[in-house]
């Protein structure tokens, strides 16, 4: 198996009385999630401006965990809407004595479970939506493409020390 890489550089200038500082004069940019190039929307040598789309990634699978996640999110709203009515009902009956301090402390438990519950879904649809968001690459700056290695089709995987996907150079148009 042979691997691809795609790269965009985007370079830049910047005109002034006082000489501004970069940090660098390319930059090396890729995407944040793994995924499969789906469209290149720039060319070496084009002039973009900050949070211009310069690739998007194939959003089905993204996608589809964003939906997984919402359904997630939502089932466990509707355990914990159940688990606060039965906190309720248990806090009743304890008031009026017809329940015990256990039956209570118990209503308590999962009412505080399905919280948590209800937290780690709403985590987990937050980064979906960030991994769908992070499908497309975008202009940190106004620049000039350098270059661009790839095409739609590449496949790329976000590791550790991911591949270049695109190199820019800072600058005003």
């Amino acid at each position: 198996m042979t691997r691809s890489l795609l790269a965009i550089v985007l370079t830049g200038w910047s005109v002034g009385v006082a000489s501004p500082l970069w940090a660098a004069d390319t930059v090396e940019l890729t995407t944040r999630v793994s995924g499969v190039v789906d469209q290149v929307l720039v060319k070496a040598g084009q002039r973009v401006s900050k949070g211009t789309v310069l690739l998007r990634l194939d959003k089905t699978i993204l996608q589809a965990r964003l939906d997984e996640a919402s359904a997630e999110y939502a089932r466990a709203q509707a355990d914990e809407a159940d688990a606060k009515r039965e906190l309720d009902r248990a806090q009743e009956m304890f008031n009026r004595t017809v329940s015990s301090t256990s039956e209570l402390e118990a209503a308590t438990l999962r009412h505080a479970r399905a919280q948590a519950g209800l937290s780690a879904a709403n985590a987990r649809r937050v980064i979906a939506q960030q991994n769908l968001n992070d499908a497309e690459l975008k202009a940190p700056f106004d620049g000039v493409v350098e270059r661009v290695s790839g095409a739609p089709g590449l496949v790329v995987a976000a590791e550790c020390q991911p591949k270049t996907l695109v190199v820019m150079k800072a600058g005003r148009l």
